[in-house]
């Protein structure tokens, strides 16, 4: 006899109402399965495998409102972090970009060290842990006299700082050019912004560095970002790939700054790639633009290497 109050008591189960299983509404179906990968796969049997379910629907959900966002002329803009470049993504990237599926890119500080980098010497990302207690982590001469060089160039002509460095990148005829997501860009006169933190980046220690020069360069660039920010009205994209601080809070200003002067902005698209879903990506990117109507985001998680290699195949099949 169980030592419980008597007034409870396990439940009868005998009343318990049960329907027929064929009658249900059920969120997946066979017609959602994966397919068996045939020998010697081509990509489009690949994307034809894959099942109908959580992320690759949202994949493909994705996939479709950027393809309108073409069809429409409307923005597409890749937010990328250093890791995008770090992890060889730039041809993808540059390929997208000729083909009408990035209309312009925002850029954190890294971008510019590691873009400009691979660009002059076809490598980057030095090992911090065996350099840094040398005092030698940052030390490239190259990269920093490049991009200070350029800020100043651009503060005294009022461009942004995306525009300057890679012009300023191009007149070195750097041998590995056709990997240089600056380089494209600016070939292509596709408006590449980028948004540093001052004291974050290796160029910002070196004696060429001028802080005002910098500082005036990258607002121009947030000025400009605003207003391609402003033309996603009715059907545009931004897509927040490997930047867990900055671009999202430079994003978020933008919305704001737009809606502020009293241009609409709704029917947009916002995204966020990265191994890990941050609070503000998440916040600022992918729910709070889009609330009330005003549009749809989305969360992909898993490596850059990986998904973004697959969002571009997912484009580019029929």
């Amino acid at each position: 006899m169980s030592q419980y109050d008597d007034n409870f008591r396990p439940l009868d189960l005998a009343n318990v109402k049960t329907y027929p299983l064929a009658s249900r509404h059920s969120k997946v179906t066979l017609e959602d399965f994966a397919k068996p990968i045939p020998e010697n796969a081509s990509a489009r049997d690949l994307l034809a495998s894959l099942p109908n379910i959580l992320a690759v629907r949202r994949l493909r959900d994705l996939v479709d409102r950027m393809r309108r966002a073409r069809q429409l002329r409307k923005p597409i803009i890749w937010g990328v972090g250093g890791h995008v470049i770090k992890t060889g993504l730039a041809p993808i990237l540059i390929d997208l970009m000729n083909r009408g599926f990035v209309s312009a890119v925002a850029a954190n500080g890294a971008v510019l060290v590691h873009d400009a980098e691979i660009a002059m010497v076809g490598s980057t990302s030095e090992d911090v842990d065996s350099t840094l207690g040398e005092g030698i982590f940052g030390g490239a001469d190259e990269t920093s006299k490049l991009i200070n060089g350029a800020a100043t160039s651009a503060a005294k002509e009022q461009i942004g700082l995306g525009e300057a460095v890679g012009r300023s990148l191009l007149t070195l005829s750097p041998p590995n050019a056709g990997y240089s997501l600056l380089c494209a860009t600016y070939q292509a006169r596709v408006p590449f912004t980028v948004h540093v933190t001052i004291g974050g980046d290796i160029s910002h220690f070196h004696p060429e560095v001028d802080g005002a020069s910098l500082g005036s360069a990258t607002h121009t660039d947030f000025r400009l970002l605003a207003d391609i920010v402003r033309h996603m009205n009715g059907g545009g994209v931004y897509l927040n790939i490997g930047s867990a601080v900055v671009l999202p809070e430079v994003f978020l200003k933008c919305v704001s700054l737009v809606r502020n002067l009293g241009y609409p902005l709704t029917d947009i698209t916002t995204a966020n790639f990265d191994f890990i879903q941050s609070y503000r990506p998440q916040t600022n990117v992918v729910r709070r633009p889009t609330e009330n109507g005003a549009g749809q985001g989305y969360s992909i998680t898993g490596h850059h290497e990986l998904t973004i290699p697959l969002l571009a195949a997912m484009l580019l099949s029929n």
